[in-house]
This record gives C-alpha cells, structure tokens and sequence, in this order.
C-alpha cells in the first residue's frame, strides 16, 4: 500500500501535465514512458525495503533478482488511458512466492479506489470484503473486454467473439486496463473479463483477486490457467460455462 501511494503521487503530477502536452509537436509518448519508468522506480525501492530478499519482475526493466519470491509489477496499468488524459489507469503489484501469487493490489489513483487480496485471507476494496456478481445470465451480464491494435494481427477472431456476446448480454466494455477490469469482476462490477495476448504484470495481481472474490479463471476452452497471462477468462461461476461455450466456438 505505501509503495502504491507513493508511486501514485508521482503519476498525479504528471497526469497534471498530459493536457499541456497534448498540443505539443513532440508529443506526450516520451514523456509518459518516463511517468512510467518513475512510478517503477518508486514500487521497486519501496518494495524492496518491505522484503529485501525479493526479486522484481516489472513492465518496463524485465525480471531481476529471486524468482522463487518476486514482486509482479505494473507501474502504470491503462498506459494509453494516460496518454490521452483519458482517467481510467492504476498501478498493478503482485508478490509470488514459490510460483503462488499470495499477496495483491490494484490501485485506481484517480478515484482512489485500493483493490487487494492475501491468498486464503480474500479480496477486498479497502475493508469491504469482494465477492462476484450471482447473475446467472449471460442477458444479465456485463461483460469486459480487451481489443487488439496496431500489430495484433487477431481482429477477425476477436470481432467474431465480440458479436457474438454483444448479441447475447447487456453489453461489453473496453475499458483499455486489464487489471483494473480483473478488479471489477472481483467487484461483481463486471460479470466477466476476458482477453487474450496478455503479460503476467496485466494479470497477477487482478488474478488473486479474481481467485478470492469466488471468480472461475480458465482459458477460452475452459483449461486450467496460470497468471503467466497470454488467454484469459475470468467469470462469475454462474454465467462461465455460457462464455466458454460462445469463446471456444
């Protein structure tokens, strides 16, 4: 929590400045890839002073250090949110220890809204225990997803799949921050997120939550996953089965 809050005042100030920098030639790119590398560098000193012995694995400086005890880290979850002064972001961290995630937090700065979860503890939004939506519909549910861009050569299949639950539930949301979709599911906000080409620091930390809040985590086809990322599907346990049935086909 201390290493989120303080990574988080550094990623205020420059969300401050994105607006200026919309306007400029150059661009805001650059400038968002130092918020990130800042808010990095925070998480990993901070963490580092919880639990010395730990490795790191971030987004933006790769794995060091342990991996048998290691934090999984996202500095900055909803990257082109930020870029566009869009304020849906957050920061991601996980800690995995002997390959189980047992510890986990998603911060939304913006709305200061702390998801997080200690392994056979549960879930949480600050001291409110989480637990999954009960709809049992998939004409009930709101559905999360992430949608492929440049250079994520998926539309058909992805499109394909989007009809087909556009067509069947009250509605599906691309909210552009995948852990963030992950906490809402924990939240009973979403009754199910799903997305495919993933990185562990997407879904770590939402993964854990997912797992204490009652969520079913498989993949497409209904395989047991781990939160090495790649093809996710995180649903109430009521409404799995439809969307295993409509992805797989």
């Amino acid at each position: 929590v201390r290493a989120a809050e303080e990574a988080a005042r550094s990623l205020r100030r420059d969300f401050g400045d994105i607006v200026h920098l919309q306007v400029s030639k150059k661009g805001p790119a650059d400038f968002v890839s130092k918020a990130d590398m800042r808010s990095e560098d925070i998480l990993r000193r901070v963490l580092a002073q919880a639990k010395p012995e730990a490795g790191f694995w971030g987004e933006e400086s790769g794995a060091s250090g342990d991996r048998a005890s290691r934090w999984i880290v996202d500095p900055l979850d909803g990257t082109t949110n930020f870029l566009h002064g869009m304020p849906h972001w957050g920061i991601s961290i996980a800690l995995e220890e002997g390959g189980k995630l047992t510890h986990a937090l998603v911060y939304d700065v913006l709305r200061d809204e702390m998801f997080w979860a200690e392994r056979k503890v549960g879930a949480y939004l600050g001291g409110k225990r989480l637990k999954v939506a009960g709809r049992d519909t998939l004409a009930q549910a709101l559905i999360g997803t992430g949608l492929p861009f440049m250079g994520h050569d998926v539309h058909p299949k992805v499109m394909s799949q989007v009809a087909s639950l556009a067509a069947q539930s009250s509605g599906i949301r691309r909210n552009g921050a995948a852990a963030l979709d992950l906490a809402y599911v924990a939240a009973g906000r979403l009754d199910a997120f799903f997305e495919a080409d993933l990185k562990p620091w997407d879904v770590a930390a939402g993964f854990l939550l997912c797992e204490e809040a009652g969520a079913a985590l498989s993949s497409y086809s209904g395989r047991p996953i781990s939160h090495s990322g790649q093809e996710v599907l995180a649903a109430a346990p009521l409404i799995a089965d439809h969307m295993i049935r409509i992805l797989s086909a």
